[in-house]
């Protein structure tokens, strides 16, 4: 399994080094050179396979034996996702009208981010531990991103994290999970103005290995709500996956799935910031003048910058196409998408856009019909069921990204209350640390003296690894 760069420069890259490099140096983003197909015998043979286990089942795909020996992946990968709340990992909650949400949320932080992100930490730390070398991972975390990088990297030996958020911009809670962590190879910076001044925002999934372990989501929502039990040695039956939709992190593994064999019909749903419903309805990929703030706040994207990894598999791996209009995006912002790729992402997956008014309808309606309470992020997606009947013989799964107890004013607004949970509500009385940053013209050196003042102190030197 090698790795190459989707604008055609890099080829022929390990999965140890793109672990390691976040974007590819032509500026394009790495992806499997081939990707391995997973047969309806191999689908099958996984269907009573829990969610670590097909973790396991797809990360082997992706990373030579040679490289991690199969007992050592298994090692890492379960020690990522045992300390999850409900047993699994994640949860699957099967509702009235034939609404289904698959729970990603059940990590420290609450959020989906925590499963990807564990497993890539505890990978970093893998090699860094064999190499007797430590990294410093930089993360600039419009929300979620920080608490996860952070509760997944906690303690480890190899591995030192500076964060740095827009203090006055995120949730209570999701700055608590970062300002509480106390641990010597964590470091936490604020900044009022970061995001609004300088266009500072989460690059979560930018690194493959983040898609990779989301790969999974969608194999075991279709092995659990497909029906594929029910049709043993026929055709295989479809599964709808809708996807609340920011960076497309997500919305590409389920591309990529699909490209591996399992039949999914795929839903990117998004909040006002609606750039990727326009790309899929009319192949315009165009930024807005600015980001509106909604109450999906972790999906306020204008720059939704994995789909340049959906354009380059849906044109067919053309690297040279892709950097042509991926180039022509940074210059100015805009791209209409050539009419031959357009067809193709439209044939791949369908797109909707939900207003705030709509997210907090879609949070009543599911309270008064289930008793079930749905993040904003989650409600963006469970829109989409409520306005779009099934086709006949289709089942429907909605991916819930975060816990509603992170989002406690969209809750309100919705004319709702949330019981938080206890390790909520512990946040409270913990103590904090972080420090302020100023920001002038050079914004970046100040952050860049704190990060040498860091790693100057390591003994064995420090790799650089920015961002996640």
């Amino acid at each position: 399994m090698r790795y190459c760069s989707t604008r055609g420069e890099v080829q022929g890259w390990g999965f140890r080094e793109v672990l390691f490099s976040g974007y590819a140096p032509d500026g394009g983003m790495f992806m499997p050179e081939t990707l391995p197909t997973i047969t309806p015998d191999t689908l099958r043979s996984w269907t009573s396979l829990s969610y670590p286990r097909l973790v396991h089942e797809v990360c082997a795909l992706f990373i030579p034996d040679d490289l991690i020996p199969r007992h050592d992946l298994d090692a890492v990968l379960s020690g990522a996702l045992s300390q999850f709340s409900v047993p699994g990992a994640v949860r699957l909650a099967r509702l009235g009208g034939g609404l289904s949400v698959l729970e990603l949320f059940h990590g420290e932080t609450l959020a989906f981010k925590d499963l990807a992100m564990t497993c890539t930490t505890r990978l970093l730390d893998y090699f860094l531990q064999r190499e007797s070398r430590r990294a410093t991972v930089l993360v600039g975390t419009s929300g979620d991103t920080g608490g996860s990088a952070i509760r997944g990297a906690r303690g480890l030996r190899g591995v030192d994290v500076v964060v740095v958020f827009p203090r006055g911009r995120i949730t209570a809670v999701q700055e608590k999970h970062m300002t509480t962590s106390l641990e010597d190879n964590i470091h936490v910076f604020a900044d009022r103005e970061l995001v609004k001044e300088h266009g500072l925002m989460s690059l979560n999934s930018v690194n493959w290995c983040r898609i990779l372990v989301q790969l999974a989501h969608f194999l075991y929502a279709y092995l659990q709500l497909s029906g594929l039990e029910r049709t043993p040695g026929g055709a295989l039956p479809r599964l709808e996956v809708v996807v609340p939709t920011g960076g497309a992190g997500n919305i590409t593994a389920g591309c990529i799935m699909k490209e591996m064999g399992v039949p999914l019909r795929l839903v990117a749903m998004v909040n006002a910031n609606d750039i990727v419903h326009r790309a899929v309805q009319s192949g315009d990929f165009s930024m807005a003048t600015q980001v509106k703030q909604t109450l999906a706040s972790a999906i306020d994207i204008q720059d939704p910058y994995n789909m340049e990894r959906v354009f380059w598999l849906l044109s067919g791996r053309d690297g040279l196409q892709v950097k042509g209009l991926m180039e022509e995006f940074q210059r100015s912002h805009k791209i209409t998408l050539p009419d031959a790729l357009h067809r193709k992402v439209s044939s791949v997956m369908c797109a909707g856009s939900v207003t705030d008014e709509g997210i907090v309808g879609t949070m009543r309606r599911c309270w008064e019909e289930n008793h079930y309470l749905l993040c904003p992020h989650t409600a963006v997606a469970v829109w989409h069921h409520y306005h779009t009947p099934l086709s006949p013989g289709e089942n429907r799964c909605c991916i819930a990204t975060a816990s509603p107890a992170k989002f406690q004013d969209a809750v309100q607004k919705a004319g709702l209350t949330v019981d938080l949970p206890e390790e909520v509500r512990a946040l409270e009385k913990l103590p904090t640390r972080f420090q302020y940053l100023e920001w002038g013209e050079d914004w970046e050196r100040p952050l860049r003296e704190r990060i040498v003042s860091i790693t100057s102190v390591r003994q064995r030197g420090a790799l650089f690894y920015s961002p996640v």
